[in-house]
């Protein structure tokens, strides 16, 4: 169990503040009488102090209070050229900002969680005793803004009001992260107080990027203190390591789940977005899948896009669950973003209108940003985050497999900006987890319970992306939120189970898998290329809502449901105009036996390493594999859907 509050709060213990008034006299002095008179609508104690002790503490020579003005807004931007943190482009509203080549992903090996003495964390995460990051601290964060400007917003993860959303305050001295914090949350300067009132807390989030040298690199930490529910960043850019309202908070919000409302709140790390049905219906979907995997992709097929990366979930006094996106923009992977599988974001990407931030990509003789699969002919020299480019330098791709674009949400035409402002939260009827899977689950399968829909989640597995550095091979992602999860995985093993099994939860709704990433090769064709395309998941998507609805039919197996070849090849002609043969329906949902089962073996084998592991999970597990061995004893190794 984690225990909140408990032993040294860091930011307090550095920064030496201890009562308001020792705050106030700071602040007096810190702060121009415009920036006072900010600060002084925001009244609650706790939040004021942690302010002040992160000044204390980082010792900048001015604080600017963000109020999330237009004025304040423009003032960021306009700082952030000054400063050189962004570079205009040639679209109006489009700036670029470089990385160090060290800093261009998540710093798995230099991510931390702060630890009391015998406090566990995931098997899969990295933590430093609480002495040792007191220690990092007091070094290296006492007087690391010395002259510069520290930045301090408040903001709301998620809609005001809504019940799982979490006020967070967020402090930097790089403009950058503020004017991507702008672009991707929700300023509550005028509501924090009242919304850590609503909540009964709130999470703070401390970075500066130092001395932005790459030889500092290998000092650079990303700390999250999860008794306190504070993050520090030092001595890095990178949005995922800096802009810790992000991942490092959607850490803390993973904790409350497990911790304070287990079985009535998740935090996941799901799109969220709504198909439209016969006769205009409405269904929405939350999906999980590890970065670089296709979840923006996704998330933007809908016809109601809400959010492509977090879910903030509880259930309703009505039996439903409900969901809200913690953001209002996207902070999503560039490579492979094109016309074609990406029309709606391209618009925004190529077009005027748009404020967008491009991060890490090529910029060339016209200052047009550049990256891998955009689709276009590649560009004879340019500028990218290794330095001056020219397509002979082979090793060197265009754009870091991990360049990013950074935008609001309500920018893309299919995005819903009343549904992802609706404090009330969206009726979520349809669960997806999604991994890389190149020989054994077929495109989409319908678990058959709410239990056997808990594995699925906890069963992903992923190849490891560009999203991470140091990290290689093929690595298990439960849930794809596992890199994100701070506790002992039984324990949010038990959250999942507690919450989809809540009796409170009336209106259950259906979970299943998704693999976009099925091959040729795996599945007895010619080359080794996918077995489909980008556009397919319309198809996919669209045969879950007709399935939620109980419009269509399904074939039942001993892995779950998958659909009929009749209505996939109805959906392909009708939502894209493709043909469907029925030998790409048998390669997809044909049943690799021995392949399915080994999947199950290799999942149980780690899962029996997670000490208080659910027996639910394994009882699923021995289910689903006797069936199967019992399938492949009647009908062999390679089961066709036909002949089920």
């Amino acid at each position: 169990m984690l225990e909140f509050k408990k032993g040294v709060d860091i930011l307090s213990a550095v920064g030496g503040i201890t009562t308001i008034s020792e705050a106030k006299k700071l602040f007096e002095q810190q702060l121009d009488q415009d920036h006072l008179n900010r600060l002084a609508k925001i009244t609650n104690e706790e939040a004021l102090l942690k302010v002040a002790n992160a000044i204390a503490m980082c010792e900048p020579k001015a604080v600017y209070i963000h109020t999330g003005s237009e004025e304040d807004r423009a003032f960021v931007r306009r700082l952030s050229l000054e400063k050189k943190e962004e570079k205009t482009l040639a679209i109006e509203g489009h700036t670029v900002h470089f990385d160090l080549p060290e800093d261009q992903g998540r710093m798995v090996n230099q991510t931390l969680y702060i630890a009391n003495e015998g406090e566990q964390v995931s098997s899969l995460a990295k933590k430093e005793l609480r002495d040792e990051s007191h220690a990092y601290m007091k070094e290296h964060m006492r007087g690391i803004m010395q002259g510069m400007t520290m930045f301090v917003g408040f903001y709301s993860r998620g809609p005001v009001g809504a019940k799982a959303a979490i006020p967070a305050i967020e402090i930097s001295s790089s403009t950058y992260v503020m004017h991507s914090a702008e672009l991707l949350y929700r300023n509550c300067f005028a509501d924090f107080d009242a919304e850590v009132a609503r909540r009964g807390e709130f999470f703070t989030n401390v970075h500066s990027e130092g001395t932005n040298r790459s030889e500092d690199i290998p000092k650079a930490r990303i700390y999250m203190d999860r008794s306190w529910q504070t993050t520090f960043s030092t001595f890095c850019t990178y949005a995922g390591n800096t802009l810790l309202m992000k991942k490092g908070n959607h850490r803390f919000a993973s904790d409350c789940a497990m911790y304070k409302y287990n079985g009535t709140e998740l935090s996941e790390h799901m799109f969220i977005t709504g198909m439209t049905g016969p006769d205009g219906r409405k269904t929405f979907f939350a999906g999980a899948a590890p970065s670089g995997c296709g979840k923006t992709t996704t998330a933007m097929v809908g016809s109601d896009f809400v959010g492509d990366d977090l879910a903030q979930m509880w259930i309703e006094e009505d039996g439903t669950l409900r969901a809200v996106n913690p953001e209002i923009g996207i902070f999503g992977i560039i490579e492979d973003v094109n016309q074609e599988g990406d029309p709606h974001l391209m618009k925004c990407l190529r077009q005027q209108g748009a404020e967008v931030i491009f991060s890490n990509v090529l910029i060339d003789e016209q200052d047009k940003p550049r990256w891998v699969g955009d689709g276009e002919p590649v560009p004879e020299k340019g500028v990218n985050f290794q330095g001056e480019w020219t397509p002979s330098m082979e090793k060197v791709p265009m754009s870091h497999p991990n360049s990013r674009c950074t935008l609001r949400a309500d920018n893309i035409a299919n995005h819903s900006k009343d549904a992802n402002a609706d404090p009330a939260g969206l009726v979520v009827e349809v669960v997806t987890y999604s991994g890389r899977d190149s020989n054994t689950m077929p495109p989409i399968w319908v678990a058959k319970n709410m239990d056997a829909g808990v594995a699925i989640g906890a069963s992903i597995v992923s190849k490891a992306t560009a999203a991470e550095i140091g990290a290689t091979g093929v690595n298990r992602q439960p849930w794809a939120n596992t890199p994100f999860v701070a506790g002992n995985l039984a324990d949010y093993l038990d959250a999942q189970f507690n919450f989809y099994g809540n009796p409170k939860m009336s209106r259950k709704p259906i979970m299943s898998g998704l693999n976009y990433f099925l091959t040729n090769e795996a599945r007895g064709g010619e080359g080794s290329g996918l077995l489909g395309e980008k556009r397919d998941v319309h198809v996919w998507l669209g045969w879950l809502e007709l399935y939620t609805h109980g419009d269509v039919e399904a074939i039942e197996t001993p892995i779950g449901m998958i659909p009929k070849y009749e209505d996939l090849k109805k959906l392909f002609s009708e939502k894209i105009n493709k043909e469907y043969p029925e030998s790409l329906y048998t390669m997809q949902f044909s049943l690799y036996v021995d392949n399915v089962i080994a999947r199950i073996d290799l999942q149980e084998e780690a899962w029996r390493k997670e000490e208080g592991a659910s027996e639910r999970l394994f009882a699923v597990y021995t289910e689903q594999k006797a069936a199967l061995l019992k399938l492949k004893a009647e009908k062999g190794e390679i089961v066709k859907p036909q002949d089920l």
